[in-house]
């Protein structure tokens, strides 16, 4: 498996900032329905406080809570599919192993979604919330300490995705723009 290097990543900087503003794309839904196990879904359904339907979110909880529940900020891991795609060295069958639930062809930085921003993805509306979402140890593990490097590199690009919080219940599919309202 390929590992791309610190400067080979900053090489592919300027199409992974050029992701959509305005209406992206929703590239894959990955479902962990258990630690360490993804399954790639064609649709799914978003729920408010549970985040993706079947995924681990509220039944794994948060060492970061003072009560071991799930972070309510973190619903869902949202990533941009340009930065896993460059992680990942082009080989889409990797992209499940970041861990997140969403990977979309669009513009996540800070600039283009502050806190509180809302989306649209089919009949879902989510939030992106004020917790951020960094690359950790499995993530160096899965892609390479130069890759979790790079993909903490800049908090404003935010290159290893979002936080957020389902507000309305809905059905998702891969393909499905993504908006913001």
């Amino acid at each position: 498996m390929a590992m791309l290097s610190t400067e080979q990543l900053q090489e592919l900087e300027p199409d992974v900032q050029n992701a959509p503003a305005d209406v992206g794309t929703v590239e894959m839904i990955v479902r962990r329905p258990d630690v360490g196990e993804r399954e790639v879904l064609a649709q799914g359904r978003l729920i408010v406080g549970e985040g993706l339907e079947g995924d681990n979110y509220v039944a794994r909880g948060s060492s970061k809570t003072d009560d071991g529940k799930a972070h309510p900020e973190a619903q869902l891991n949202i990533m941009r599919s340009r930065a896993v795609d460059a992680v990942a060295a082009g080989d889409r069958d990797r992209w499940a192993l970041a861990g997140d639930q969403l990977f979309v062809d669009f513009d996540l930085s800070v600039t283009n979604l502050p806190t509180g921003t809302r989306l649209a993805i089919g009949d879902a509306v989510l939030e992106v919330s004020a917790k951020p979402h960094t690359g950790c140890a499995k993530f160096a593990d899965r892609y390479g300490m130069d890759a979790a490097r790079w993909i903490n590199s800049s908090k404003e690009h935010r290159y290893r995705g979002i936080n957020a919080m389902v507000v309305e219940s809905g059905a998702i599919r891969t393909g499905d723009a993504i908006r913001k309202l």
